[in-house]
């Protein structure tokens, strides 16, 4: 039934919604496995500050499998166009084990890159751009960025390393158009789990608690002290950018949780927006409520599936 009309289960939501440990229950049920679409989980090291949490993954007893995490080494920029290849290398092979690929996560672009068929192309470094940009201001990079494409994704011009790697990427797009490679059309069933704006700021400010209660600052300190730039922890944004600052001592322990908790919630909205960007081009989102015990989701879930 689901081979026939779905390549793909894809379970999304924006942070803190409880998308992980129903996508580890539906894949367990399916006999599926979990191809993560996290753009932080990727990186090894990385766990407490990106929501790793291993045990959502433990069904009765069992480890759901699941992939692309902890790929690569933190301080190295991994990027849509290696999220593609790798998620193809992995689906491919789980198809010919006639295993269902079960897609988790909230990093929106990586989603629609393989729902929407993105043609990317990969784009090498190009030094000499890089130092002539080098010295520029930040509002000079935001002006030449502006220069080749309305900037809709703010995360772009977060930092100045964000903002001339995005400039790097639209020239080359510009003087290489034409050269992108095919990415196969996609028959997924999208379920995205949602809750209220009141429920989902309690549930982010609760998890922020647990995560400093857990290390999240002594996690940070680690990858400093083992070698990653602080420049690349705050490229990651959110966690590893606030507290960054507040072990640089550029901000307090208070202006630390306060201007991260903010951010967090202005990111779930991000993600909600980017969302409904997706439902308007077109791509159903089936969306189930998160409060619902999770027995009464896989419910609908499977229901989705039969239908």
């Amino acid at each position: 039934m689901i081979a026939r009309s779905h390549d793909i289960i894809v379970i999304t939501g924006p942070t803190a919604s409880g998308k992980t440990r129903f996508a580890a229950l539906l894949a367990s049920q399916l006999g599926g496995e979990i191809i993560s679409a996290d753009s932080r989980q990727v990186y090894r090291g990385m766990d407490i500050g990106t929501g790793k949490d291993y045990d959502d993954y433990v069904v009765d007893g069992l480890k759901v499998p699941s992939h692309l995490i902890d790929i690569a080494d933190p301080g190295y920029k991994y990027n849509v166009f290696e999220y593609q290849r790798d998620f193809l290398e992995v689906y491919n092979r789980l198809k010919k084990r006639d295993i269902i690929p079960v897609v988790c996560g909230g990093s929106g672009m990586y989603l629609d890159s393989i729902i929407s068929g993105y043609k990317l192309i990969k784009v090498p470094v190009n030094k000499e751009l890089r130092d002539r940009l080098e010295h520029r201001t930040m509002e000079d990079l935001i002006e030449i960025l502006s220069s080749y494409k309305d900037i809709h994704n703010k995360t772009d011009i977060d930092t100045r390393k964000r903002a001339i790697r995005a400039i790097e990427i639209a020239e080359y797009y510009r003087d290489n158009a034409g050269s992108e490679d095919e990415f196969p059309r996609m028959k997924p069933l999208i379920l995205g789990i949602f809750t209220d704006r009141a429920t989902r700021r309690r549930r982010i400010s609760e998890r922020l608690d647990s995560r400093l209660k857990s290390g999240m600052i002594e996690e940070v300190r680690g990858l400093l002290e083992g070698g990653v730039s602080p420049d690349d922890l705050v490229y990651y944004g959110l966690e590893y950018k606030y507290i960054t600052y507040y072990l640089q001592g550029k901000i307090s322990y208070d202006e630390m949780k306060q201007g991260l908790e903010t951010a967090i919630h202005r990111f779930a909205k991000r993600q909600m927006t980017w969302f409904r960007g997706m439902e308007r081009r077109g791509i159903k989102i089936q969306w189930i409520d998160g409060e619902l015990d999770n027995k009464i989701k896989l419910q609908k879930a499977l229901r989705f599936l039969e239908d």
